[in-house]
């Protein structure tokens, strides 16, 4: 990759670690419910005015707008509002990797290789390291529901697989338009309720309307469009490394930035994912390799 391709790839990097954070703050004004509808309304907005929709059946866009960004997300920021520390949240969404090659074999019949199971193995050996030095109720209630939101984000790359090659940008736009209305109508009639939305949007401060439109357009906007832009330029296997670094940018973030501690267990359990996550990135690329050696 040319050196400038490599500070972009960084760049997105440092923007989806950073925009845990960003949701930490958010939702100290926003409901998570609301939150994560507005975001996804600016994000479509105005890309759906100058991209056209992606050529793929509506139930399919349908399937990837529900599970890959409103239930992805309200489970995401609903656990993070239980108290589950964004750090630990940029780490724990990344058991997707493995929860899509587990629905891949049952959905699509797709076999893994050795080393992406003991990949998943090493991964969530990690996450009960995790689970096991939480203790208050409700933070274990939010891992939960962040690992729930790993697993929706499977179902959404499912729905991705399933539908080919199409751009990103404008899957990604046209997603979160679908996604948003609905879940509007969830936050007022069904969770939140009338007098939630209200107030919070009688409150906004310029923290919770720039926690939304980062969300919108720096992590949604840029981060994608920079990364299919090099997705695109260059084969999967040289770009898709870059998002191991995504859980170091949160984990750091969070320190700086909210003061989040990280003692042993923390480090040791980032260490355990990210050993996992090459393990699936790279693992069947040098068994082959040993193999042909041999």
């Amino acid at each position: 990759m040319k050196p400038s391709d490599i500070c972009l790839a960084l760049l997105v990097v440092l923007i989806w670690g950073f925009n845990f954070v960003v949701i930490k703050l958010g939702l100290q004004g926003l409901p998570p419910i609301l939150f994560t509808a507005l975001r996804l309304l600016f994000a479509a907005l105005p890309l759906v005015f100058f991209l056209r929709r992606p050529a793929v059946p509506w139930r399919l866009l349908a399937g990837y707008a529900a599970f890959q960004f409103a239930i992805q997300f309200s489970l995401l920021f609903c656990g993070m509002k239980l108290g589950f520390p964004p750090g630990l949240a940029s780490l724990a969404i990344q058991l997707q990797a493995f929860f899509t090659i587990g629905l891949a074999v049952a959905v699509l019949g797709e076999r893994p290789s050795k080393t992406q199971i003991a990949g998943a193995a090493v991964a969530f050996s990690g996450m009960a390291l995790v689970a096991s030095q939480l203790d208050a109720r409700a933070t274990l209630l939010g891992f939960m529901l962040v690992i729930a939101a790993a697993f929706s984000w499977g179902i959404g790359n499912i729905f991705t697989k399933r539908m080919g090659k199409v751009d990103v940008l404008a899957l990604v736009a046209w997603g979160s338009l679908l996604a948003a209305p609905p879940l509007l109508l969830v936050s007022l009639l069904l969770i939140e309720g009338p007098s939630a939305v209200t107030s919070a949007i009688a409150q906004l401060n310029w923290m919770s309307i720039g926690a939304v439109l980062f969300q919108a357009y720096p992590t949604t906007v840029l981060g994608f469009g920079i990364w299919s832009l090099l997705m695109r330029k260059y084969p999967v296997a040289t770009v898709a490394p870059f998002s191991l670094l995504v859980p170091v940018a949160g984990m750091f973030s969070a320190a700086l930035v909210l003061g989040e501690a990280l003692p042993w267990w923390k480090m040791m359990a980032g260490a355990l994912v990210m050993c996992g996550l090459a393990l699936n990135q790279f693992g069947p690329r040098f068994a082959a390799r040993f193999s042909f050696a041999k």
